[in-house]
């Protein structure tokens, strides 16, 4: 993992470079290909893990068996932090979306950095703070917000963290998810999601690729979103 990425993680942003050098030598490094499944929903948890390289999808199941996607996740991001101040059994699926390379932190290991450096504790809570806006944020979208401007905050928001930009304007993402998994993170059925993208696509607003869009009319996309 690259030493600026390192830095901009939540988990070692307060730190100094002695202290996160400290903490990350008690780290363990996972690799996972694509598709693997790192833990599932409902067995016990008590590790987070931070991403190094690639992406992982976080998903839970209802009742009825119908599946959601609640994040997806890049370098630098981390999850699995709510076991550490709740411990109890995971509450969603972790999987490799690409190959991946976590690093990996216990109970055991985090706890004497929580006691003896408020920052951390802080970061970390910071952290979780952040996730429940997040989760805040998209149940209130399910009730005001059309399927169209759900798809359109989708992709902005992974434009936000996974974009690059185009020479002419917008950006290309590599989202690295399927159109089913792209219906689930934005809660609405395929059909649905693939006519709004169609009708984005025909606006001339992005242009589709396999796994990857151009956003190429972002401030329309954003009046849209809203």
């Amino acid at each position: 993992m690259s030493d600026d990425v390192l830095a901009e993680s939540s988990l070692f942003a307060a730190l100094d470079d002695g202290a996160a050098e400290a903490l990350r030598s008690s780290m363990t490094e996972v690799t996972l290909e694509r598709g693997a499944v790192l833990f599932t929903e409902g067995e016990p948890g008590d590790r987070l893990y931070l991403i190094a390289e690639g992406k992982v999808k976080l998903g839970a199941t209802s009742n009825d068996g119908r599946e959601t996607l609640l994040a997806i996740l890049g370098p630098g991001e981390m999850f699995g932090e709510l076991s550490l101040f709740d411990p109890g059994v995971r509450t969603a699926t972790a999987t490799a979306l690409t190959d991946v390379r976590l690093l990996g932190l216990g109970n055991a290991d985090l706890r004497p950095w929580l006691t003896g450096r408020p920052e951390v504790a802080l970061s970390l809570l910071g952290a979780l703070a952040q996730r429940l806006r997040r989760t805040n944020e998209a149940m209130a979208d399910l009730v005001f917000s059309d399927v169209p401007g759900r798809v359109a905050k989708a992709l902005l928001d992974l434009a936000e963290r996974f974009g690059q930009p185009l020479p002419d304007g917008g950006f290309h993402v590599v989202h690295d998810l399927t159109q089913e998994e792209l219906a689930q993170l934005v809660g609405a059925s395929r059909e649905t999601v693939n006519k709004a993208l169609a009708d984005f696509q025909n606006r001339g607003w992005i242009r589709l690729e396999q796994r990857s869009v151009d956003l190429l009319e972002v401030e329309r996309l954003q009046r849209r979103a809203h």
